[in-house]
């Protein structure tokens, strides 16, 4: 094995040790630019939505938003995929084998492009069926189908940008990252403005937009790499990957983009669910909804987190820090969960008033309802994508997996046999219940897992057995 040599830091060079020192201090600075990431990211796509209304009209927005569930389908299949690369790649970094790492990058570029070129194939040609399939209104299809087409032919762009971020965070640097994403939003909100209001291109310009500022935001990652990270460049020798590699990067990548996209899609199913409950119902939900998708950002943001510090320590051979850092992120997903039912206390119907700009006692109730009932169960969805990225990131693929499974069966169920029967208050506590039975199921195979739990000799197998 080569051993990397320790490294000067510079103004650049702004890595996050995750592998000695304090753990949860190093988990909080490490995740923190993945939080404001995660906010400004949300802060932008209302933003954009905002441009487009306003400029296009409703009808425009009605066909963005009709071909939301493609949009996150997408977009989650390529962040797990990235998601997936990045995990092999901080293991290689933890185990400070250089060599390792540049052939784990080369691999993860090869898989990149493939499995971007196949996504922009295959809708290129279903796209289109699919739109029809999920009943798209005939006034708002063809604009629907302009601008997801544009997007999935710049599907290779978005891996890019994922892969990179992904690769970055892998070695403990999250702050470029976020730095990027921040450019990125920037002059996508002025490319809107330019196409959509300037040159009248219409959706098709809200779509060309977004994949010209991430175009943007891979070329200065790769400068960026190529001039201070160039411990991630490979040389050619280096993209002959063994078949071993090869399988681990592609079984990673697809378990945790199968993962994203199954999730999604149960997402999918419940809002069908919702859909049959009335549009004052509906509206309080999606309030409610924008709100949650604000509020559970902190525990999203060090599951992610605690993903790159268990991937570098199984790399490092460090069982100690993986458990003492993961019952730190229990810990702390408790103290937010806390956090969050005191503030659903005081300001849940505030919010919802906010968001929605509804005076509807229905609309209000429903919303805050919500808010309130789910603010205890923070904890357990904490623990559940902790421990489920954990275990991604340890080398299990089919176990993790299988708990989103778990959750898109559970919703079916939902819509079928308590919906109707519960109403709304069956979708309130439709996620929480699963999650409870997730996290009871993944803490479980957590608790078995060799590496972490196991004997000296137990750890020497599955270290000879990870990549």
């Amino acid at each position: 094995m080569t051993q990397t040599q320790p490294r000067k830091k510079n103004l650049f060079q702004i890595n996050v040790d995750l592998m000695h020192g304090p753990i949860f201090r190093s988990l909080v600075l490490f995740m923190l630019p993945i939080l404001i990431s995660n906010l400004f990211q949300q802060l932008y796509n209302t933003v954009d939505t905002m441009i487009v209304g306003n400029v296009l009209g409703d009808t425009a927005l009605a066909a963005i938003g009709s071909c939301g569930a493609i949009y996150e389908l997408l977009v989650g299949f390529g962040l797990g995929i990235g998601n997936g690369l990045a995990i092999v790649a901080a293991r290689a970094y933890g185990a400070q084998d250089e060599d390792l790492l540049k052939r784990t990058v080369a691999g993860s570029l090869v898989i990149g492009l493939v499995a971007s070129l196949t996504i922009t194939t295959a809708g290129f040609f279903g796209l289109r069926p699919l739109l029809e399939l999920l009943d798209t209104p005939a006034e708002i299809l063809e604009d629907a189908y302009r601008y997801i087409i544009i997007i999935d032919l710049g599907v290779i762009v978005m891996f890019a940008y994922n892969l990179c971020a992904g690769l970055l965070r892998a070695i403990g640097n999250s702050v470029m990252p976020l730095v990027f994403l921040l450019l990125s939003s920037a002059l996508n909100v002025v490319l809107d403005l330019w196409f959509i209001a300037g040159m009248g291109m219409g959706v098709a310009g809200a779509a060309v937009a977004t994949v010209l500022a991430q175009g943007v935001s891979v070329v200065l990652c790769v400068l960026y790499v190529c001039k201070k990270v160039r411990i991630l460049l490979p040389a050619k020798h280096h993209f002959r990957v063994g078949s071993h590699l090869y399988w681990e990067l592609f079984s990673q990548s697809i378990s945790m983009g199968l993962m994203s996209s199954i999730v999604s899609a149960g997402s999918v199913i419940l809002q069908y669910g919702i859909n049959g409950l009335g549009t004052l119902v509906i509206a309080g939900h999606s309030a409610a909804r924008k709100l949650f998708s604000v509020t559970d950002m902190p525990v999203m943001a060090m599951a992610s987190a605690g993903s790159t510090f268990v991937s570098q320590n199984r790399g490092a051979n460090h069982p100690d820090r993986v458990r003492k850092g993961m019952r730190d992120i229990y810990l702390y997903s408790v103290v937010v969960a806390v956090c969050a039912v005191l503030l659903m206390q005081v300001g849940a119907e505030g919010m919802v008033r906010l968001v929605s700009g509804s005076s509807e006692p229905v609309v209000l109730e429903n919303g805050a309802r919500y808010l309130r009932w789910n603010a205890p169960f923070y904890s357990v969805l904490g623990v559940l994508i902790a421990t489920r990225y954990a275990l991604q990131s340890l080398g299990q693929k089919v176990l993790p997996l299988f708990s989103s499974v778990i959750e898109f069966v559970g919703k079916i169920l939902f819509v079928l046999f308590f919906i109707p029967r519960f109403q709304y208050n069956a979708v309130i506590l439709c996620e929480p219940l699963i999650w409870c039975v997730m996290a009871a199921y993944l803490v479980a195979v957590y608790r078995h897992d060799a590496f972490v739990f196991g004997t000296a000799r137990t750890r020497q197998t599955g270290q000879k057995n990870a990549v």
